[in-house]
C-alpha cells in the first residue's frame, strides 16, 4: 500500500455568457468539477464575494471540506485500531481565507470541530485523545502551508 497515489479530476468552465471573459463582469464563475467513475460532479462557482453562484460550492468550501473528510476518515481508522466503537461523528468546520491586497490571498487557518459518538462511557477519554493521532495521519492536513486546529469533543450514545 506505500507508494505514489494519482488522483485525476476534470473541471469544466459553464459560465460563457455569450462574450466569453471580455470583461471581468461579463461572465459567469459556474463550472462542473467531475471524475471518471463518480456518480454525480459538484456544481461549482468562485465565493459570491468574488462574484460566484452562492448556491454552488466554491474551493474554499471545497478545501474545507476535504480536510474535514480527510481527518474523519482517519479519525475513524484510528479509532477502529484502539478499539474504540465510534457511533456518530459530525463536523462542523471553519476557516479563514486572507485578501494580500494584490488580487491573491491565502488560508491562514482551519479548525475542525468534530463531535464524536462513542458506544460506551469507557471510551470517552481515549476516544478524546485519538484526535491527534488522527491528525497525523491525515494526508490533506500534512499538505496544507496553514495550521489546522481541532476543538474536538466526545458524547456517549444514549
Amino acid at each position: 500500500m506505500l507508494g505514489e497515489h494519482h488522483y485525476a479530476v476534470e473541471v469544466e468552465w459553464q459560465g460563457d455568457r455569450g462574450t466569453g471573459t471580455s470583461g471581468y463582469r461579463d461572465y459567469s464563475r459556474r463550472h462542473a468539477v467531475r471524475s471518471a467513475g463518480k456518480l454525480h460532479e459538484i456544481a461549482g462557482s468562485s465565493d459570491r464575494t468574488f462574484h460566484g453562484d452562492r448556491e454552488r460550492w466554491n474551493p474554499e468550501e471545497l478545501l474545507l471540506a476535504a480536510l474535514s473528510q480527510c481527518h474523519m476518515l482517519s479519525y475513524l481508522h484510528v479509532a477502529t485500531n484502539h478499539g474504540v466503537v465510534v457511533v456518530g461523528y459530525r463536523d462542523q468546520a471553519v476557516g479563514t481565507l486572507s485578501e494580500d491586497g494584490r488580487g491573491g490571498g491565502a488560508f491562514v487557518s482551519a479548525t475542525l470541530r468534530p463531535v464524536v459518538t462513542v458506544a460506551d462511557a469507557s471510551m470517552a477519554v481515549l476516544a478524546q485523545s485519538l484526535h491527534a493521532e488522527a491528525a497525523e495521519k491525515c494526508f490533506i492536513a500534512a499538505s496544507v502551508a496553514f495550521p489546522v486546529g481541532h476543538e474536538a469533543s466526545v458524547v456517549v450514545a444514549g
